[in-house]
């Protein structure tokens, strides 16, 4: 059975379940969730604590089994944690875990209750054997990073457990807009922060000034992240998110090798369309699905070929300059090669999704001659 993540404590509340699948990539929210299964866990009096962690082909499957057996020998109440970071078990772990599954089948942990965790998980492993099975015997919670726009309210949220609140109206709201910069993509850093705030300040109102002077810039910013600013025609954010994978040590490589991958898929979609083939069938040929899909969808019927056709000339120019070959009309350092192209990539999809200059290819950026 499936739950939402807002849902665990009330679940909770009602009764344990025999078996709790954690799987995503946000580490903040696995840990609170793991915590308050433990802690449920305890208060019904379970206290053993075992756990397995599966990592590369050599794990013993059997000892997992062997938990599965002890049950029925030993009275005492357990915990039994089995962790698969990679989320791929392999073919005897699959086999082993639906035999694991089967023994943990009904309404009432029986002696052992199981806490499975594992990273992020695509279709087809949510579609495998073994997480049917590990769902059936229990609940399964996909607990997935906090978008940018969801981070106000989840902020507004936590501030609220401690008693806290900003301020009402335009300022309450530039308040939490400028929290979210702050700590985007680092959620267990925003927790911090928002702790912080709890023991610098009493209960009540927030002003921004206090909020301002306490809130260190923890963000952390992925490329994928990045590709979807770009292609929502946020400029601003997209090149906040530039600048700190710079500061991070991102590979420029990589960042102009994602953002070209689009723009190639971006151009193999709009000649797919052209040719009479529907969309959602190009899409699914290139690859391009979840909030990047929906993105694609709503740029393509707007953005020119001819555009897609400049951009991607502009990302061969850029490809050599991160790869160490200057070229006069651009700026000779990859960052600033980069700032440029993303320049000229928000302008493109900004005039599509406006409407108006669609049809019109980005111009060159060029180098701004040293002083």
């Amino acid at each position: 059975m499936q739950l939402r993540l807002d849902a665990l404590e009330a679940q909770l509340a009602r009764g344990l379940k025999p078996l709790y699948l954690l799987h995503g990539d946000e580490p903040l929210l696995a840990q609170e969730a793991a915590d308050a299964i433990r802690a449920a866990a305890r208060r019904a009096g379970y206290e053993e604590r075992e756990v397995h962690s599966v990592a590369g082909a050599r794990f013993d499957w059997s000892s997992l089994l062997g938990s599965a057996a002890s049950m029925s020998l030993f009275a005492a109440s357990k915990i039994v944690e089995i962790r698969i970071p990679s989320g791929k078990p392999g073919k005897d772990g699959s086999q082993a875990l639906q035999r694991y599954a089967e023994t943990l089948r009904g309404d009432e942990p029986a002696g052992v209750l199981t806490i499975v965790s594992t990273g992020r998980l695509d279709r087809q492993q949510q579609q495998s054997a073994w997480f049917a099975a590990l769902d059936a015997a229990g609940v399964s919670l996909r607990l997935d990073p906090v978008e940018r726009a969801a981070l106000p309210a989840w902020i507004a949220q936590r501030l609220a457990r401690q008693g806290q609140r900003v301020r009402a109206g335009e300022e309450g709201q530039r308040t939490l807009a400028f929290f979210a910069d702050r700590v985007e993509g680092h959620l267990l850093a925003a927790r911090q922060e928002i702790d912080k705030l709890g023991l610098l300040h009493p209960p009540g109102e927030l002003s921004y000034e206090q909020v301002a002077a306490a809130v260190l810039n923890v963000a952390r910013y992925g490329v994928p992240q990045l590709a979807e600013a770009v292609w929502a025609g946020q400029a601003a954010r997209s090149l906040r998110m530039l600048d700190g994978l710079a500061a991070e040590g991102e590979s420029a490589v990589f960042v102009h090798w994602t953002l070209a991958e689009d723009l190639r898929a971006l151009r193999a979609c709009k000649a797919a369309a052209a040719g009479g083939r529907p969309l959602a069938m190009a899409l699914r040929e290139q690859r391009v699905w979840g909030t990047k899909e929906k993105l694609f969808e709503r740029l393509l019927p707007r953005l020119d070929a001819l555009a897609l056709d400049a951009l991607l000339a502009d990302a061969h120019v850029v490809d050599g300059i991160c790869k160490g070959l200057p070229d006069a009309r651009w700026p000779a350092d990859a960052w600033q090669a980069l700032r440029a192209w993303l320049l000229g990539l928000g302008d493109a999809v900004r005039a599509a999704l406006a409407g108006s200059g669609a049809g019109r290819a980005a111009p060159l950026r060029l180098a701004v001659p040293a002083a």
